[in-house]
């Protein structure tokens, strides 16, 4: 007879089951360690071969990232010419009767195809657009019309640092820069109150710095004076000028013009200087040592005018840097010429063009090289009117409309043949 109930029977046989469920858990957690530590050592030898040497598996190969691009220089030709001026004969020849208004635009039709080749053209305006009645010499007061006409040419740049930028007074030089300005052209050498002394453009991506100085005349009564006249006091923090009796003192001006101009970001400074002697075909010692100490104070460009003809070029070298000098670009556009004053020089004049690399990462000039367009000023009657046109002294002028209208040609002729005595045909560029 069994001694347990069936309840006991039952509760033993379940206790039975669970030891060996147990067990059979244990056997199993037993054998996966096994198979895991004989993977661990026996698959290393059969993917790294019979010798147990682990040789490395073959590694995915990289996708390269798209190519950087190696840095280009940066292709520059900069340009400047020198003295615009209005004098009396050329105001009614720029009269438009039906319109009753004033169209300098012809003036400068022929340079359009040179300026336009600039990324940077500057020019210096020697006379002021003060309203009211237009004059010519000695005070110099043109219609802002001109203005437009240069913008329309091509220029960028007005320079308004020269003997005749207070011909009208301080308000005369206020609305000068306001009318360039309101051309489309940007200004350099004068300034509104608050204004810096320099300017900044950014052409194709280089910041380039332009500072502007022109001389003054000596002193009268302990006053300085610009082309011997007083000066109202409170125009002359409006004004960039340097005195030939206090020179190397009123350059230490141009160098903090220049390294202000620096720290704000310029990469490259162009200095327009308005100095020399009228009718002189040579630069005197004053202007050599300006140059000399504006390339050492940083100058990468040194362009100028005020002696009314051309004068010569230099590539100077500043520590090791070649800075281009045009010491006097001559007219670009007057009535200064054989008839009037007895000298044919007076007619000729330059677009002076400075191409250089500039190497952004680096802030360096790579090359620098510098030529020179000449030019003469046309004057003849038709319809019993004056006509004034700039010709460009190239490969075209043979064939010039204005030059076969004139019946100049042979004068046109003559001028090239002095320019390329002056600068040397190594300097001269004829071709559009």
């Amino acid at each position: 007879m069994n001694p347990y109930s069936m309840e006991e029977l039952i509760l033993v046989q379940m206790k039975k089951d669970t030891i060996l469920n147990h067990w059979k858990k244990i056997i199993i957690i037993a054998a996966t360690l096994m198979i895991a530590v004989g993977l661990y050592f026996i698959l290393p030898p059969l993917l790294h071969g019979p010798g147990g040497s682990q040789s490395p598996l073959p590694s995915v190969p990289s996708v390269p990232g798209p190519a950087e691009e190696p840095e280009e220089a940066i292709s520059l030709r900069i340009s400047a010419v020198g003295d615009v001026m209005v004098h009396k004969s050329q105001l009614p020849a720029q009269y438009d009767s039906s319109t009753g208004a004033y169209n300098f635009d012809n003036n400068f039709q022929y340079l359009t195809p040179y300026i336009n080749q600039a990324d940077l053209a500057l020019f210096n305006l020697e006379t002021t657009f003060a309203g009211g009645t237009y004059t010519g010499y000695p005070a110099f007061n043109s219609p802002e019309s001109l203005a437009s006409a240069l913008k329309k040419a091509g220029f960028d740049v007005a320079l308004t640092s020269n003997n005749h930028i207070m011909d009208k007074g301080l308000a005369g030089m206020k609305r000068t820069l306001e009318m360039t300005r309101k051309a489309g052209l940007a200004t350099a050498g004068t300034r509104l109150e608050g204004e810096k002394n320099y300017s900044l453009v950014d052409v194709k991506d280089v910041k380039i710095g332009i500072v502007a100085y022109s001389y003054e005349t000596p002193k009268v009564g302990g006053v300085p004076t610009i082309n011997g006249s007083h000066i109202a006091s409170e125009a002359w923090p409006l004004l960039n000028t340097f005195s030939y009796y206090n020179l190397d003192q009123d350059l230490l001006k141009v160098k903090q013009s220049i390294q202000d101009a620096r720290a704000d970001g310029a990469e490259l400074v162009i200095c327009y200087f308005h100095w020399g002697e009228e009718y002189q075909r040579s630069p005197n010692e004053y202007q050599q040592h300006i140059a000399r100490q504006a390339a050492g104070y940083g100058a990468d460009i040194i362009f100028a005018s005020h002696p009314h003809v051309l004068q010569g070029t230099e590539l100077l070298d500043s520590n090791g840097r070649k800075v281009p000098v045009f010491y006097s670009m001559g007219n670009l556009i007057s009535n200064q010429r054989l008839e009037t004053l007895d000298n044919r020089y007076t007619e000729q004049g330059m677009i002076a063009e400075v191409d250089l690399q500039y190497m952004k990462s680096t802030k360096q000039i790579l090359t620098i090289d510098m030529k020179a367009v000449p030019t003469w000023v046309d004057k003849y009657k038709k319809s019993g009117k004056d006509v004034y046109a700039v010709i460009p002294l190239d490969a075209a002028m043979n064939g010039n409309p204005t030059l076969a209208e004139s019946g100049h040609l042979s004068r046109a002729q003559q001028a090239l043949k002095d320019i390329e005595t002056l600068l040397g045909e190594e300097y001269i560029r004829t071709a559009p």
